[in-house]
């Protein structure tokens, strides 16, 4: 049996929940997904999640929410990770942090999936160690399940490699957040963990990041503070799009996508765009 995991790379902004709204109930009948996780560290506002943005993901037909280190950007993140066993914090936060690093999913009639969310620290808020932190809750989950799905949210290239590489043949998927920018090196290592280095971002990419364009040049020309607003054009759901074997664990295949709104095509979009527009059309 095969179980088929899509992951959503950080969703920025309104534009990026409507990416989510209207895709993603289209790719799950599409590539028959059994499970859909997405980042929504950015969703509100490009800075933070609330409860509501949250609740509209969801309704999107999204499973589970990751987050990272804009985690605490809205004060309302309280409720949700008090109260909703969907919604994951970092794993390495200090003990007794509110909320929850981890958890199991089960969809009717498939096998369970662990997922867990990580953060880096290198450029980054300084939290406990990952590696060890991940290394005790794999082994915990792994009595669980042998299907694990890590996002793990930092900024090195070298630190999600770092990672992934340590737990080849213990995990089932690593995938890397917080960059916005979707690599090319999707690939499943020696002990059948699939990996990519970042899986982009759902959202506005005639901008910078999501944001809109012409603020944060200013900023770089000027050192002056801006107000970077959320960009509007070319919308994209990026990610990646995950096949594993429910009885050892191992990744049969990673695919990167970047399906674009329907309403934001752009001939210029290059050779990628051209393979995956029709998705977003069926």
């Amino acid at each position: 049996m095969v179980v088929k995991i899509l992951f959503i790379g950080d969703v920025v902004g309104e534009p990026g929940r409507r990416a989510i709204t209207e895709l993603v109930p289209k790719l799950r009948r599409k590539h028959e997904i059994d499970l859909v996780i997405a980042n929504g560290e950015n969703s509100a506002g490009g800075s933070g999640i609330t409860v509501s943005t949250a609740a509209e993901i969801y309704q999107g037909g999204v499973d589970i929410i990751t987050t990272g280190d804009h985690l605490w950007d809205q004060k309302e993140v309280t409720s949700l990770l008090q109260s909703d066993p969907r919604f994951l914090r970092p794993l390495n936060y200090p003990p007794n942090t509110i909320g929850k690093g981890s958890t199991i999913f089960q969809a009717e009639g498939a096998a369970p999936v662990a997922v867990v969310n990580a953060q880096g620290r290198t450029f980054m808020p300084d939290l406990e160690n990952p590696f060890s932190c991940l290394q005790a809750e794999v082994k915990r989950l792994r009595a669980i399940t042998n299907i694990i799905f890590l996002d793990f949210h930092a900024e090195a290239t070298s630190e999600k490699i770092a990672v992934a590489r340590f737990l080849d043949g213990q995990v089932s998927a690593v995938v890397g957040t917080h960059t916005h920018v979707q690599t090319a090196d999707e690939q499943i290592f020696p002990g059948g963990t699939a990996f990519l280095c970042d899986a982009g971002f759902t959202g506005a990419h005639e901008s910078v990041l999501g944001r809109e364009i012409a603020p944060v040049i200013k900023r770089f020309m000027t050192n002056q503070p801006q107000r970077f607003n959320v960009a509007t054009e070319r919308i994209f759901l990026q990610g990646a799009l995950i096949e594993i074997d429910s009885h050892t664990g191992r990744a049969l295949g990673i695919q990167r996508i970047s399906v674009p709104l329907a309403s934001s095509q752009n001939s210029t979009s290059g050779r990628l765009f051209e393979m995956t527009a029709e998705e977003s059309q069926t």
